[in-house]
């Protein structure tokens, strides 16, 4: 028997070293990054990226500000991020106190009663039971450092909601802005065009043009119009779309007078080096967390098939003549070991552990494409922010040529042979480009916005 017993140690050690249940998880290093990450993108130094600058140094607008306050402290996806880091808090306090014993204390009593004696028999029984479950094998180990991987996981997760809601709030701020913007400029136009056709009218009065021509401004005129109609529509949308995030009633914040000049771009947006996406990037820790959780999940399977060692120990008391339970007449102590080592579990056992194989293969795809998805947002954010760059200036031109050719075509109608439909396409043509050139600028805005939510901004 003492052969027995030596053997099926050594083979219990042999096993445990080759299925490696007691190692930790190996993090990820700057080495699992690949340097192309990014695509063909200047990188710079990692100390002075844009996904490092504080949310309130990058978004210094007070109204802004206090909007983001808000919504951090009462938008439904934080306060619930923050409750699911409690319950894994609480279930990490379980999994750390499942290395002490449990104590319980099973009081009972019993009489008997038989037809040849005249008085029945009282048994009554205090005893006090600790049971400890030894993690020789690293089963609790194991699950103590998954439920620990899975509160970190959460905690990740919180963090991308709260970067998450800074840049939406920040994006719909300054969606409002670039809408206001627009309908100053339509409400402009609209008075220009109805000046236009109060003039036009005149003209037909006087014989020098015809009923064909004024229609033709009247319309127009009514287009803008109805364009502004639907500007003041999107602005309402956009503004209740605003007071959702803030978990407030719809129409909270019509009143608000955003301006896209309270938003002032870095000088130059330096990304870092792909690697910091490891550390400030908050979807991508949590899913490197959720491949830990589960490595240890997959260990946790494979200790699962070796045998379980536990101690019982009772101490109490019992009085067996029924004088009363406060004069014990016996005292009983009793320590017991067991060793449970699964022999057939209906393939229950198996099964486990292909499901938490298969759990770490996809938990280890989800990391990659993670990673990959992480350094595609950033090559797209940073390049539409250069193209908005260079786009500002051969817009701000655009309209300046457009503004000095409608100010001529309404000079030669006046006094020269040039027909209304030149100074109809003209005023047309001036309106395209005043309404482009205030959406080019937001969306130079939104691609910053993006990219700092893009490199793990927010934490700040």
């Amino acid at each position: 028997m003492k052969h027995h017993l030596i053997i099926f140690i050594a083979a219990t050690c042999v096993g445990l070293s080759s299925c490696s249940i007691y190692s930790s998880y190996q993090a990820k290093t700057d080495k699992d990054v690949p340097e192309t990450l990014y695509g063909d993108v200047q990188l710079g130094d990692s100390a002075s990226s844009i996904g490092n600058v504080g949310w309130r140094e990058l978004f210094s607008d007070p109204q802004l500000q206090a909007l983001i306050d808000t919504c951090l402290a009462r938008n439904v996806d934080m306060q619930t991020a923050y409750l699911h880091i409690d319950q894994a808090n609480a279930g990490l306090t379980a999994a750390r106190l499942s290395y002490l014993p449990s104590l319980a204390f099973t009081p009972n009593a019993a009489m008997t009663k038989y037809s040849i004696y005249p008085e029945s028999g009282k048994v009554y029984n205090l005893p006090f039971t600790a049971q400890w479950q030894l993690d020789a094998f690293g089963l609790l180990r194991n699950q103590h450092r998954q439920q620990k991987a899975t509160r970190d996981m959460l905690q990740d997760v919180a963090q991308a909601v709260k970067t998450g809601l800074i840049g939406g709030v920040a994006n719909t701020y300054y969606t409002l802005a670039m809408l206001d913007e627009q309908i100053r400029i339509a409400q402009e136009t609209e008075q220009t065009w109805q000046q236009t056709v109060k003039s036009m009218q005149a003209l037909m009065q006087a014989g020098m043009t015809n009923q064909a021509g004024v229609s033709q401004m009247e319309a127009a005129w009514h287009g803008v119009h109805t364009q502004l109609l639907s500007l003041q529509q999107s602005r309402n949308e956009v503004c209740n779309a605003l007071s959702l995030l803030l978990d407030l009633p719809a129409g909270s914040h019509t009143q608000l007078a955003p301006s896209l000049s309270s938003f002032q771009s870095p000088a130059v947006l330096n990304v870092g080096v792909p690697c910091q996406l490891l550390h400030n990037r908050p979807d991508v820790r949590a899913a490197e967390n959720q491949l830990r959780a589960a490595c240890y999940a997959n260990k946790a399977a494979t200790s699962a098939f070796f045998p379980q060692l536990s101690l019982t120990g009772t101490f109490g008391w019992t009085n067996t003549d029924g004088a009363g339970i406060i004069n014990p007449a016996f005292t009983i102590a009793q320590l017991v070991g067991s060793l449970v080592q699964p022999i057939f579990a209906k393939g229950g056992l198996r099964a486990q552990k292909i499901a938490a194989k298969d759990e770490l293969k996809i938990a280890s795809l989800n990391f990659q494409h993670k990673l990959l998805e992480a350094g595609g947002e950033v090559n797209n954010y940073l390049d539409a922010s250069q193209k908005a760059r260079e786009k500002t200036t051969a817009l701000q031109q655009q309209v300046d040529a457009l503004q000095k050719a409608l100010n001529a075509t309404r000079l030669t109608m006046q006094y020269g042979n040039t027909t209304y439909l030149e100074v109809l396409t003209a005023q047309q043509s001036l309106l395209s480009a005043q309404l482009g050139q205030v959406a080019n600028r937001f969306e130079e805005i939104q691609a910053v916005i993006n990219l700092y939510t893009a490199l793990g901004g927010g934490r700040k």
